[in-house]
């Protein structure tokens, strides 16, 4: 845990929230809702079939009441969100085993609680690392178990980013295997609603070029994530047994992306490009 050192220490070096467990059905309508969005002609799993990996993440979702949201869209308490002023989010990366592929309208419990708190220096100030470990069984035994590594700050600094977005500049190719993608504000708009994600760099221009500092709407780091997955789910048969990505540096609406990766004899290794950067996200995936 933090010391009393830090500034930001002071309000979390005794916060410890208990452990939470919930259940739900994976039903198959958000299967198809996202197998829509990323422009599949039919869901990509359907009932008794297994999940995609990541793909957990269209469930177990949390609606607070509106009034109970910030000012940036994110909720303003919550369980796992850790008490400082001012606070900020942004998704780091992750991890996941993957023992049984989760099945599609299976009843399934998840336990959620923090693994980890941290308090590090950055370049811009200080910085609030967190690590949630979610657990999810079905049939009675554990088939997956994640961690994400979520940052939080008490300001609003977007870092160095462009001014502009320049939409048809094209990233290199690169890569045995390879997704092109172009996100536009539809697309945003669709996955923050599967995801039950209010930020509002995802969706409010304005907001996110007044006060988050940012050229553009910012695209989804677990979109990011997705697209990798969708790599290997596209171009092999092989049952992905862990996982770990990096969400390295922002991407923006309308920028030309391309997701790429190179299969080995036991795994892959995945980036999302665009032309100001060639590893904005990268994945590790390793193969049962």
């Amino acid at each position: 845990m933090p010391t009393r050192s830090s500034v930001l220490g002071t309000y979390v070096d005794s916060w410890d929230p208990c452990p939470l467990t919930d259940d739900e059905v994976l039903s198959a309508a958000p299967v198809a809702a996202l197998s829509a969005v990323l422009n599949q002609s039919r869901p990509v799993a359907g009932v008794g079939e297994a999940l995609p990996p990541l793909w957990h993440w269209l469930y177990f979702l949390r609606w607070p009441k509106q009034d109970e949201l910030g000012e940036d869209g994110h909720p303003g308490n919550g369980h796992f969100l850790p008490p400082i002023p001012g606070r900020q989010r942004m998704f780091a990366g992750g991890r996941c085993e993957i023992a049984e592929p989760l099945s599609v309208g299976a009843r399934t419990e998840r336990t959620s609680s923090i693994a980890n708190v941290a308090v590090k220096q950055g370049r811009t100030g200080e910085m609030v690392f967190v690590t949630q470990r979610n657990e999810f069984r079905q049939h009675g035994h554990t088939c997956l178990v994640e961690e994400q590594d979520i940052v939080y700050r008490s300001d609003r600094s977007a870092g160095d980013h462009p001014d502009a977005v320049d939409t048809s500049a094209t990233p290199q190719p690169g890569g045995d295997w390879q997704l092109a993608a172009r996100p536009d504000p539809a697309l945003l708009f669709r996955f923050s609603a599967l995801t039950a994600n209010a930020h509002r760099i995802h969706y409010d221009s304005p907001y996110v070029r007044e006060e988050e500092g940012y050229p553009e709407l910012v695209v989804h780091g677990p979109l990011l994530a997705v697209l990798m997955l969708e790599l290997v789910r596209r171009n092999d048969s092989r049952r992905v047994r862990s996982l770990s990505f990096r969400l390295r540096s922002p991407v923006f609406s309308r920028e030309q992306i391309v997701a790429s990766g190179n299969p080995s004899a036991d795994g892959a290794m995945l980036q999302v490009a665009t032309h100001r950067d060639d590893r904005h996200a990268t994945a590790e995936v390793m193969f049962a």
